[in-house]
């Protein structure tokens, strides 16, 4: 069997399919290549506070480079979410800042741990490095 290989470069997969999965209150996303991408409806900028009725009425654009949520005045791009995007620049950055904020259990053991052990250590001078 010989492979051939199909040049795709500047081909962009878009959406064929988007749907929104009650079970797991994920956004569901299939595109022309055959992957399916997911995300937590929560992590998305305009999605955060949406119904599970709003979140299921996804519409995807004519070139099926982006998804619409019309009840929500919210859209993605699939090239955003490719890349991990799901909202603008200072959405992702209050987005992440929050999330390294979560207080677990495990956290809070590995902070006393390492507390107990005279905490972060000094930052120490690189040899041939100027002061």
């Amino acid at each position: 069997m010989v492979l051939k290989m199909v040049d795709i470069s500047g081909v962009e997969p878009t959406a064929v399919r988007a749907w929104f999965d009650h079970a797991t209150r994920k956004i569901r996303i299939e595109l022309s290549t055959g992957l399916e991408l997911a995300f937590r409806a929560e992590d998305a900028q305009g999605l955060q506070n949406a119904s599970d009725e709003q979140l299921s009425r996804i519409e995807i654009t004519p070139m099926g480079l982006g998804l619409h949520w019309p009840e929500c005045d919210a859209d993605l791009l699939v090239s955003g979410i490719l890349q991990g995007y799901l909202g603008t620049k200072s959405f992702m950055r209050d987005h992440l800042a929050r999330a390294g904020r979560v207080q677990s259990d495990a956290k809070a053991k590995a902070a006393r741990l390492n507390g107990a052990k005279g905490g972060r250590p000094k930052k120490s001078m690189v040899s041939g490095s100027a002061p």
